[in-house]
């Protein structure tokens, strides 16, 4: 179900999904078959009831330098020379964005909380695809640069769309998107965009390991009900989201994980199991 080329996937016995980006070789650069992959391995924890939380990490020494500029074959397959004139060839590329587009939003998407721990490198394309994550955590020596503009281009797969929304500073989000420069861990983590910063790669993925499984511990039916929750909230005015959670708990509250976690509390008893979603 998880077999892969461009991704490594360890499914442990405690609900937790270990993603892993594998090219290590390439720095995790990101090749078409990196997106695609990606977006198929979301889709599938999206409704796999073995998965209630996601760390998403990158194999190597770096989390991902982003495009791979060398194999190319993501701005080469966007191109269609085979259109009969520019307004198809426009038109065509636009669903080949959107399409890369969505495999970062399967991400933001998934109702399983997904933390991601960065390392190393985390540029261009590796920005966009944290920001469609949930928890962000990264070892001190992280290096992070929205680098779109340095080779001509407007970020489109979710950096300019979503970083507003996750830091909210919005002069220091102009001066890293308009320069490009690089910035690290600290200054990522004083402008909100990180929740944590620890000494090593291990180190990081070890708390993202372990918060984990914390989250996933908890009832099912309230993470991903909090996870689609807060989404809507983001887009949507106050009014709407306290009439969207309404609507979602007048049904959602019948539910046994209720009367169970509110036994073990009483009890000061272990965390319940409950029944897969």
């Amino acid at each position: 179900m998880y077999t892969y080329n461009t991704l490594k996937v360890d499914k442990g016995d405690d609900f937790v999904v270990h993603v892993q980006l594998n090219r290590a070789s390439r720095l995790n650069a990101m090749n078409f078959e990196l997106w695609r992959e990606i977006g198929d391995c979301f889709e599938k924890l999206a409704v796999d009831p073995d998965c209630r939380a996601v760390v998403l990490s990158g194999n190597g020494k770096a989390f991902s330098v982003g495009l791979d500029l060398k194999e190319n074959d993501v701005i080469t397959g966007l191109s269609d020379d085979s259109a009969d004139d520019q307004a198809r060839r426009s038109f065509l590329l636009g669903r080949k964005i959107r399409f890369l587009q969505q495999c970062f939003t399967n991400i933001n998407q998934c109702p399983k909380p997904v933390i991601v721990a960065t390392h190393g490198y985390c540029l261009g394309g590796g920005v966009d695809l944290i920001t469609a994550c949930d928890i962000r955590l990264a070892s001190k020596e992280t290096v992070f640069g929205i680098k779109e503009v340095d080779v001509g281009i407007v970020a489109d797969v979710g950096t300019l769309n979503r970083i507003g929304k996750v830091c909210g500073n919005d002069s220091w989000i102009r001066d890293i998107a308009f320069t490009g420069r690089n910035f690290g861990a600290e200054e990522a983590q004083r402008n909100l965009l990180l929740s944590g910063v620890y000494s090593s790669k291990d180190e990081t993925l070890a708390e993202a390991l372990k918060l984990a499984k914390t989250i996933a511990e908890k009832s099912p039916v309230a993470v991903q009900g909090t996870k689609i929750n807060l989404n809507y909230s983001r887009e949507h005015t106050t009014a709407d989201s306290l009439e969207y959670v309404a609507t979602w708990n007048q049904s959602q509250l019948f539910t046994d994980d209720v009367a169970k976690s509110a036994m073990a509390i009483l009890t000061k008893s272990k965390v319940p199991k409950f029944s897969k979603l």
